[in-house]
């Protein structure tokens, strides 16, 4: 019989709330990036570890796809993904896409413009990280902050 301490479950509880392992079978995901980047790859192991399963689609420029779902050039990144009917761009962490597709506001979809250190896939050897904050990207090139990371 597997006996956890109460640590490990402690430490444990946040890695699993509000991921699909957590509520139920993820949605597809599927990640649109270019064969170079290596900062996507990071952030689809950690969506994998999360629970998802992207199925990954390898093209020359990402942004047609973006402006095709309505993101705005100033709020793009080097991936983009689509998961429940939204987009997810760039580097947002797997709670904030299960609370996406758990509370389903009208809303395009959430972005993390840039890169910001320590954001899925782009953490550093040394555990440096920045402030950063997910957004919800609304219709008419309006968003709002969705959650504060950092």
């Amino acid at each position: 019989m597997l006996r956890l301490s109460r640590r490990a479950v402690l430490a444990a509880a946040p890695l699993l709330a509000g991921t699909p392992t957590a509520l139920a079978a993820a949605p597809a995901l599927t990640v649109y990036k270019t064969a170079s980047c290596g900062c996507c790859k990071g952030w689809i192991t950690t969506m994998t570890r999360a629970g998802y399963r992207p199925q990954v689609v390898v093209i020359e420029d990402v942004s047609p796809i973006g402006k095709r779902h309505g993101v705005p050039f100033e709020l793009s990144s080097c991936h983009l993904s689509t998961i429940g009917g939204y987009v997810v761009v760039g580097h947002v962490p797997p709670a904030d896409v299960a609370r996406l597709l758990r509370e389903r506001p009208k809303a395009l979809g959430l972005t993390v413009p840039g890169m910001p250190l320590g954001s899925p896939g782009m953490e550093t050897p040394d555990g440096r990280t920045e402030r950063f904050q997910t957004l919800l990207l609304l219709p008419g090139r309006k968003t709002r902050v969705f959650a504060q990371h950092g």
